[in-house]
């Protein structure tokens, strides 16, 4: 199924929109005094939908050394405890606080048996995202969206590093063949985000006192169809997963001056 000029132009909204969200203004940095908490976890409710992965159609030897015939599309982790992992968690209307101190793991990216990690990146505007290959095979990266780069790791662990200077979504595959391969990165102006884990915990530190809405956003679980791509190295016709729009669902929180303030949110299917 070749995308449709509706379809381009939903994913061209789609970006349109992160960009928006996800760039928010001007942030100022200023010292925080008083400053408050704000935790809490992203869970999910009801059953887990099941056919979440695709077939290893190229590099068993590399990307299946386990010969499971299929490879996880990395799209939903609920861990034991129902907490949904790789959800961002954000302040949508924050225009001053602490200077930027996100995990510098969320801006290192490896290919490794054939699947990126990490699965979600956050990489702060004007810094760079460093990516390499621990693969012994052809990955190429092509980038979607806020960015715009396809980059070829014909070598292992060769560190290649690019600026993002555009906030907004990044949609990342692989135009190597690697169908199965998909990531997404957050470019960020403001501290204020965080990457639940399997436990679908998130925290923010030093957040001056003041009313806000909290955004939970998830890049999508459904697999909505295939599309026609090409291998660029055998010029082989594939058929690369179609995703879903993401999901977001969003609350206010108030946070009082040296005060913790909890937000849950739970999810499911529908």
């Amino acid at each position: 199924m070749r995308p449709t000029v509706m379809s381009i132009f939903s994913l061209t909204c789609v970006l349109a929109m992160a960009a928006g969200a996800f760039g928010q203004g001007d942030y100022r940095v200023v010292a925080v005094t008083d400053g408050g908490t704000v935790s809490g976890t992203v869970k999910w409710s009801g059953p887990v939908p099941r056919g979440l992965d695709s077939p290893v159609t190229k590099d068993p030897q590399i990307c299946d050394p386990d010969s499971k015939k299929t490879a996880d599309l990395d799209r939903l982790i609920v861990g034991p405890e129902g907490g949904v992992a790789n959800t961002v968690v954000y302040l949508k209307n924050i225009s001053s606080g602490k200077a930027i101190d996100l995990p510098e793991q969320r801006r290192h990216l490896d290919q490794r048996r054939c699947h990126y990690i990490p699965h979600i990146l956050l990489v702060p505007k004007n810094t760079a995202l460093s990516m390499q290959s621990s693969d012994a095979t052809l990955h190429i990266i092509h980038m979607e969206g806020a960015a715009s780069f396809n980059l070829p790791f014909p070598f292992q662990n060769q560190v290649s590093s690019r600026i993002m200077g555009n906030p907004g979504l990044v949609h990342l595959r692989c135009n190597g063949g690697h169908v199965w391969m998909s990531a997404e990165m957050m470019v960020v102006s403001h501290p204020y985000y965080a990457v639940t884990d399997e436990s679908g915990h998130f925290e923010f530190t030093d957040v001056p006192p003041g009313s806000y809405q909290i955004v939970a956003w998830h890049e999508g679980w459904g697999v909505a169809g295939k599309e026609h791509a090409h291998d660029v190295l055998t010029e082989h016709r594939v058929e690369r997963p179609l995703f879903t729009e993401p999901r977001t669902w969003e609350k206010a929180v108030t946070v009082g001056a040296n005060q913790a303030s909890t937000v849950n949110f739970l999810i499911a299917a529908k």
